[in-house]
């Protein structure tokens, strides 16, 4: 096996690109501290004023906190021994359902809850211990509004676009195809989004603009922006331990000329370095790319903060088929749109992390500017360890990435498919979906706007458009989790709110990292190719029978 990297595209001849492991590491260490900088500003936007649930970054703290209160305390007792009984709950139900996933569609994840027809539109209960305890940390208008959009897309639109099946597009695409029905679930769910993010963010700029304005006017203007350093206007409604972790959070400012100055900084050394890496990537599209950046970062940490799902790959589907599409097939658009989704999912990924850290530090009183340091340290140490990983893989299995093997890379499959359409331009796309995509974005203004426009004690019933787009690509099954979770909740507190406030979030926290420690053994057993023993599937009445007089039963 050769020891480099060979990329071909293979709609033009251009040849091949030969990536080593230094050039992968150099790659990621350019265009990985970007997203860092990018939500710096808006802190105290995200955290203080949206007050942002951030769920894992929220029970991550209430983990923390436990550790750290003082001896004695009798409820912060209760509340650890809690945590900790929830957490190996849902430890030992991880490792429990992991007996009866030996092959595809197999396992408790399969469970057909509500039917095999409603499970072929992902309309089942998981038994997710992490989304159940999301669920109970997300504001009731947050669960809601995902299952609602799940309703919407997969009870209704998805149906409905199937039977338009030959006439919309081709009934002999397969599922997956981007010019079928896959399409319309990308693209829509990409318009929901960037309607809401774009919305929120231009609120949020004519605020700082506003406020920028005033200060310039009465002279007391200061290198931050306003909105990151003036208190908010309810602190003083807030509680005491609240009202001083909004002081620390505060006083300990990253200044907003740093966070923009390395942003310009590293988005120059950047635009110069890419183009050598890959020569079918121009200066002005890695200029473009940087542009936008910060918008498309502000959307995926809003959203990770309404609904703990940061959506890093739909904005890299997004950047494949505009750098695609202006590149051109004749220009190697094939690897320009694929490399400008690894920069695109590098930034915005980034960002949401950085802001959920922010959401931690704020919660157990650590410092803002230790938190970015922190989180530059890590990213550069994953900027090393990840390709290294990478080339263990490449290196240990011949079979890497081709279809049918053991580790067949499925999703890389699909990205080089979507850039190869990216390139045919968006005409490709089924019939109508630019016409939903156009509909759904602005529904998400509108929806919106009226939410701005009404009293507060309606607007909270009005569902949030971001949370609604999360399950129009990915389904609804989380949604019916995380309800799970919200009634759970809700019934608890009915019957003693006390107890539920006292104790809720550390039965959420137990949920959530429990079921989250478990990946790691259990990613080291598939590694070690220790399988499952058994296969747990469920099939028709008819479906059964032919396999029972198949096997002669």
């Amino acid at each position: 096996m050769s020891d480099r990297i060979a990329i071909q595209s293979e709609d033009t001849n251009l040849g091949y690109k030969n990536l080593s492991l230094t050039w992968i590491i150099g790659f990621l260490f350019v265009v990985s501290f970007l997203g860092l900088f990018s939500v710096v500003p808006l802190r105290k936007i995200m955290i203080i004023d949206f007050k942002l649930t951030y769920p894992s970054g929220t029970a991550t703290a209430y983990l923390i906190n436990s550790f750290h209160t003082p001896e004695g305390a009798r409820l912060a007792r209760k509340q650890v021994r809690t945590l900790g009984k929830f957490f190996s709950f849902s430890f030992l139900w991880g490792f429990f359902q992991w007996f009866f996933t030996a092959g595809d569609n197999c396992g408790f994840v399969s469970f057909p809850t509500f039917g095999l027809k409603a499970y072929e539109y992902r309309f089942y209960f998981d038994f997710s211990a992490i989304y159940v305890g999301v669920g109970m940390i997300c504001p009731y208008i947050i669960n809601i509004s995902v299952l609602l959009g799940g309703i919407l897309s997969w009870g209704l639109m998805w149906p409905l676009i199937e039977k338009r099946k030959g006439d919309w597009y081709s009934a002999d695409l397969s599922p997956t195809s981007l010019q079928g029905l896959q399409g319309y679930k990308v693209f829509i769910s990409i318009a929901l989004i960037l309607g809401d993010g774009l919305y929120n963010f231009c609120k949020v700029l004519s605020r700082t603009l506003v406020g920028l304005f005033y200060q310039v006017r009465t002279r007391n203007a200061s290198s931050d922006l306003p909105v990151a350093e003036n208190s908010s206007p309810e602190t003083a409604k807030l509680s005491y331990d609240d009202q001083r972790r909004t002081r620390l959070f505060l006083k300990d400012q990253i200044p907003t000329w740093f966070a923009i100055s390395g942003y310009v900084a590293i988005a120059i050394v950047s635009i110069i370095v890419l183009p050598h890496i890959f020569h079918q990537l121009k200066c002005y599209h890695v200029l473009v790319i940087y542009l936008f950046a910060p918008t498309l970062a502000f959307c995926n940490a809003y959203g990770c903060g309404l609904t703990d799902w940061s959506l890093a790959s739909t904005y890299g589907k997004l950047a494949i088929f505009t750098i695609g599409a202006w590149a051109g097939s004749s220009h190697g658009g094939v690897l320009a749109g694929l490399a400008a989704c690894g920069v695109m999912m590098n930034i915005v990924s980034t960002a949401s992390d950085l802001t959920q850290d922010f959401k931690t530090g704020y919660l157990t009183l650590a410092s803002p500017r230790s938190m970015f340091v922190s989180q530059v340290i890590g990213t550069a140490i994953g900027c090393i360890v990840s390709p290294c990983v990478f080339w263990l893989f490449y290196k240990a299995f011949d079979d890497l990435g081709v279809p049918g093997s053991e580790y067949a890379a499925p999703f890389a499959m699909v990205y080089r498919s979507m850039a190869k359409l990216g390139v045919e331009g968006f005409s490709a796309l089924p019939k109508n979906c630019l016409l939903l995509c156009y509909v759904l974005f602005g529904a998400a203004i509108v929806i919106n706007l009226i939410r701005d426009s009404i009293r507060k004690e309606w607007a909270r019933f009005i569902p949030l458009p971001m949370a609604m787009a999360i399950p129009f690509y990915l389904g609804p099954y989380f949604a019916i989790d995380m309800c799970v979770g919200s009634l759970l909740l809700f019934i608890w507190e009915k019957i003693d709110k006390a107890k539920a406030d006292a104790f809720g979030p550390a039965v959420a926290s137990g949920l959530i990292c429990g079921d989250g420690i478990w990946t790691l053994p259990s990613s080291i057993l598939a590694l070690a190719k220790v399988q499952p023993p058994m296969c747990m599937k469920f099939l028709s009445r008819r479906t059964n029978a032919r396999v029972d007089k198949f096997l002669g039963f």
